[in-house]
């Protein structure tokens, strides 16, 4: 029995059982995270920490110094549709350029394909933006799970996996993909910041973005395993 789960683990590289245990993770997550959403009321973390991005007693006042409402404006825009096109289509673009046609097939459906379940979960849960706090941008679409949580999620991480490939050294490697994390965790914070999304909405994008990232960084990784086998064929 021993050596049949060390010859499994000897098959199975650590990055691929990692990614399958975010991937669960992420899904048990979402499914939780999915319930509190169809709840009557707001779960009282959602409250709380919405709350908590306001001054006290005023919930159309956010915390902070003047500076900080119009820093968190500029970086919820990185998970707007509108930037995110732009970024994946200049990368696709480039990818062309230097005839690399199946990485940037692999970018389109992995964004285009995040955009389509973020659509259809939304439409599935049709939970409304909170009214809890004042809004401090206009949005009319529905607000579970949030699209820029999960598509900021779902862009930089399938560009930050990608570009670290052709990066020299692990600390490089460790490094972009980091940024791509952060940057993606500061845009959900501005959407709660900004009062148009609960917490939960938020903690659901993330996990459903992290969750389709890896997908899509698996199916990378067998294709890649696939044609190196048919070329050594």
């Amino acid at each position: 029995m021993k050596n049949a789960a060390n010859a499994l683990m000897n098959r199975v590289e650590f990055p691929v059982l990692l990614a399958g245990m975010v991937i669960a993770g992420c899904l048990w997550g979402f499914e939780e995270l999915m319930e509190v959403a169809r709840a009557t009321t707001p779960h009282a973390f959602d409250t709380e920490i919405l709350l908590a991005f306001r001054q006290p007693g005023q919930p159309g006042v956010p915390i902070g110094p003047l500076w900080l409402e119009g820093a968190m404006r500029d970086i919820t825009s990185l998970g707007s549709a509108s930037v995110l096109v732009l970024i994946t289509a200049a990368t696709i673009v480039y990818l062309l350029l230097i005839r690399r046609p199946a990485t940037a097939l692999l970018i389109f459906v992995a964004v285009a394909g995040g955009q389509m379940l973020s659509s259809l979960l939304k439409l599935g849960v049709d939970r409304p933006r909170p009214e809890l706090v004042s809004h401090l941008v206009n949005e009319t679409s529905l607000s579970f799970p949030s699209g820029h949580a999960m598509l900021s999620a779902v862009t930089y991480l399938t560009l930050g996996s990608l570009a670290a490939r052709f990066l020299p050294g692990r600390v490089t490697k460790i490094y972009v993909l980091s940024f791509a994390v952060l940057t993606a965790v500061l845009v959900g914070v501005s959407r709660i910041y900004l009062g148009v999304h609960w917490p939960s909405d938020v903690l659901a994008g993330w996990c459903a973005g992290f969750a389709w990232a890896m997908l899509c960084w698996l199916a990378a990784r067998a294709l890649q395993r696939w044609r190196g086998q048919g070329d050594k064929a």
